[in-house]
């Protein structure tokens, strides 16, 4: 059984990629509408996803897995562990955006395998499942304009867009292929909007933020563990 009672805008988060669960933990009470778990590009492994997944265990967070790439028995593993939902990077076209829904979801809408014994259900003794959040990101100068096309995807919760990747990928195009960042990124949260999906972004500069709500996004990632903990010891070196 699904309980949609809890689907809804999910607001303001952050990244985590070091992977302890005392960061995870600590992340979880300082108020954060959801975390991301980041298996692409962070420390985060799949023997340190549970532990984390246990430790951020604050009422009503949402916790995200990031996969590195559509690799279904790691969505199913993770998502049995107790994942609010899964970030895929690098999303291009809504075929993409349809096999990893496939991947999140039992039949018949999915693939899924199921088993009632998971943490998930509470080792068998609840069988409600919270619905699931599938959050793809927008990373290259195709997805921007299939951009509308994975909205579309039933499924699909929020288009993020990865700035360092999606600046990277419109940078290396030739100038009459390519279209400017700040109107790539307008065009997605565009295309969000039409299908009554969020759109969502990585915040790197405090900033800019007035700035993207105002083009739309209301999911917003704000910087992320390493960086604090970075930011923090540069802080403190300057003072010597």
């Amino acid at each position: 059984m699904i309980n949609n009672s809890d689907s809804g805008p999910l607001g303001t988060g952050t990244w985590l990629s070091i992977g302890s669960p005392i960061i995870a933990e600590l992340a979880s009470e300082c108020g954060f509408d959801w975390l991301l778990l980041d298996m692409e590009h962070g420390c985060m492994t799949e023997a340190t996803v549970l532990a984390n997944l246990q430790a951020a265990k604050r009422e009503g967070i949402k916790l995200i897995v990031r996969v590195g790439s559509l690799d279904t028995a790691l969505i199913a593993r993770v998502l049995d562990w107790g994942a609010s939902g899964i970030m895929l990077p690098h999303v291009s076209t809504a075929e993409q955006a349809e096999a990893c829904v496939k991947a999140m979801n039992y039949p018949p809408k999915g693939t899924r395998g199921y088993s009632s014994s998971s943490r998930v259900f509470n080792y068998g003794l609840n069988v409600q499942q919270n619905q699931l959040l599938f959050i793809p990101q927008i990373e290259d100068c195709e997805g921007v304009q299939n951009a509308e096309n994975i909205a579309a995807v039933d499924g699909v919760n929020v288009l993020f867009i990865g700035p360092a990747d999606l600046k990277l990928d419109l940078s290396t195009r030739p100038s009459h292929e390519s279209i400017s960042y700040e109107k790539a990124i307008q065009q997605v949260s565009a295309a969000a909007k039409k299908y009554q999906k969020q759109a969502g972004i990585l915040v790197r500069n405090p900033d800019d933020l007035p700035k993207l709500k105002e083009y739309g996004f209301t999911c917003l990632a704000i910087g992320s563990d390493l960086g604090f903990i970075r930011e923090g010891f540069i802080t403190v070196k300057k003072l010597e």
